[in-house]
């Protein structure tokens, strides 16, 4: 069996989405799968993860040509919101273009029965829930007390810390997560993760005023570390996890987190009602 394994974007698109994708990548090769990362007709199966112009277009050639045609469902237009400039008026279009998208696939696959329920306003095509799990190795060895020590040392901060792990955007729960800095000045608070959208080249035209004044005005206890190379740091150097996201397909974060044992604080949102107090 040989797969094409394509990712729309690869290079730009960053955060769990990337993740998931290498995930997938990891599976296939465990399992002694071929797999290309090119589009192409030449495979038994069209496995698309981001479904942008090119990648409908490879969807509608592999109906013609008989090869099946799989999609994660990674992309809805609330997920979209409130994450980059101009992202609220793109999402309004969005969703039209991701049902047309998504309709171009024989089978898709969803992170989570949240996911799921939203994919099916959109289209009526199959759909399987499948989590897009994490890579627990990534962080081996992350209670390591040196690592704690280095990782709390690296960004002045002084025990209990209260953490955020991701992206940087309002729709995470920027906000929330400051204000609250705000009104406990004797916690530290530690956001680990890029400070724009793609945590690339076009992050200064990319992320919105509204994130650049909550980043900047943020309280002294309230510290921003930008990317870590290192993901064990967050785990680390952190005691609990604020998740005050207010919209997730999944949130492969959160699972992360909870892999390593720290206790979370999660915002009641839909994709999270099978979570318990």
């Amino acid at each position: 069996m040989k797969v094409s394994h394509y990712f729309e974007g690869e290079g730009t698109v960053t955060g769990g989405f990337a993740q998931s994708v290498h995930n997938q990548r990891a599976i296939l090769d465990r399992h002694g799968i071929e797999y290309t990362t090119d589009p192409t007709l030449d495979a038994d199966l069209l496995h698309l993860n981001n479904m942008g112009p090119r990648s409908v277009y490879w969807a509608k050639r592999a109906r013609r040509a008989g090869v099946p045609v799989l999609a994660h469902t990674h992309n809805t237009a609330a997920d979209f919101r409130d994450s980059f400039v101009f992202s609220n008026l793109l999402s309004y279009p969005l969703k039209p273009w991701l049902a047309y998208a998504y309709g171009h696939a024989d089978h898709l696959v969803c992170p989570s029965e949240h996911n799921r329920e939203v994919i099916a306003g959109y289209t009526d095509t199959p759909a399987t829930v499948i989590s897009n799990g994490f890579d627990g190795d990534r962080f081996a060895g992350y209670d390591n007390p040196d690592l704690r020590t280095e990782y709390l040392e690296r960004y002045d901060l002084e025990p209990p810390v209260v953490f955020m792990f991701g992206h940087v955007i309002k729709r995470k729960g920027l906000e929330t997560f400051v204000e609250t800095a705000r009104a406990m000045p004797d916690t530290d608070f530690a956001w680990f993760g890029y400070l724009a959208p793609t945590g690339g080249r076009f992050d200064r035209f990319l992320q919105p005023r509204e994130t650049r004044r909550l980043v900047g005005e943020s309280p002294d206890n309230c510290t921003f570390t930008g990317y870590i190379e290192d993901p064990r740091g967050a785990p680390a150097a952190g005691d609990i996890l604020f998740w005050p996201s207010h919209n997730e397909n999944e949130g492969m974060a959160l699972l992360e987190m909870m892999h390593c044992g720290v206790p979370p604080v999660v915002r009641a949102i839909p994709t999270y009602g099978w979570l318990e107090d």
